[in-house]
């Protein structure tokens, strides 16, 4: 199977054109297997890129546990690089079928090639059953949390030094913690001025990642809900950094960052 190693800002997948190579027959063990960092390529998981009915590509994410998310902010960009660079679509905007819905991405492209791309990540969802959580299983632990669903769902928590926590600590903790019977992404956001953050993330997962670009989104919008940060908002992450807005024109949240092609390869596992 041929595949190419992908990343935004860090957040690593291995992504597969569905449109050339057969679909795995199980996509969930062939992530677990490839995304190992010691026996296989190495990722934080496994995208494909299919065709679609409805938009110009179709996306489906797999983490590195084998799990199936509804979306990843970050790999979306690099699905939409893909797809324009590799001549899949030259459609810009490019729609791209989620989890979440049909997205529209709109590329920068420099000499025929994607640097970075916007993405329109749609509405926040807060309505806890849809994001989803339990309310009546809450605990002391997630006092001072907002929970925000960007198509997956989201804990932020707003902190005074992101680099004092230990995430493998307690990153496991919330991820599986009875109120969500989804699990959960969680953040932990340290605010540097209304307009600048830095965030840490423990994914569901596949736990500790560079990036999340579907949380860096539910961080710009919980700062905004919680009074802490305007509707325009930098995110420093530990891979690099990701522009958030949520407009109130549209009530959309729109996310930009690069996206990255590593390597080419042939997977044999």
């Amino acid at each position: 199977m041929k595949f190419t190693k992908m990343h935004g800002i860090g957040n690593d997948y291995v992504y597969v054109n569905c449109f050339t190579e057969q679909v795995p027959a199980d996509p969930h063990q062939t992530a677990i297997k490839i995304s190992d960092r010691h026996f296989g390529v190495g990722s934080d998981g496994l995208i494909l890129i299919m065709p679609s009915d409805k938009a110009d590509v179709r996306m489906r994410m797999f983490n590195a546990d084998g799990s199936e998310s509804e979306m990843c902010g970050n790999g979306v960009r690099c699905v939409a690089k893909y797809a324009y660079d590799h001549g899949l679509t030259k459609s810009n905007p490019m729609k791209v079928e989620t989890g979440r819905g049909v997205l529209s991405i709109a590329m920068k492209v420099v000499e025929g090639k994607v640097l970075e791309a916007t993405v329109d990540m749609g509405t926040p969802i807060f309505l806890e059953e849809r994001i989803p959580v339990d309310e009546s299983k809450l605990t002391e632990e997630l006092n001072g949390a907002k929970f925000v669903s960007m198509g997956n769902p989201h804990a932020v928590f707003f902190v005074d030094d992101v680099g004092s926590l230990d995430l493998n600590e307690i990153g496991p903790r919330v991820e599986s913690h009875p109120a969500f019977p989804k699990r959960i992404n969680a953040h932990w956001v340290q605010v540097i001025s209304e307009s600048e953050v830095r965030m840490r993330t423990w994914e569901r997962g596949s736990g500790i990642t560079q990036a999340c670009g579907t949380g860096a989104c539910a961080v710009c919008v919980a700062g905004v809900v919680v009074g802490k940060t305007n509707r325009k908002l930098l995110a420093h992450l530990p891979g690099g950094d990701l522009t958030l807005e949520w407009r109130e024109s549209d009530n959309h949240v729109y996310m930009t960052g690069p996206a990255t092609e590593v390597f080419s390869g042939v997977w044999n596992g």
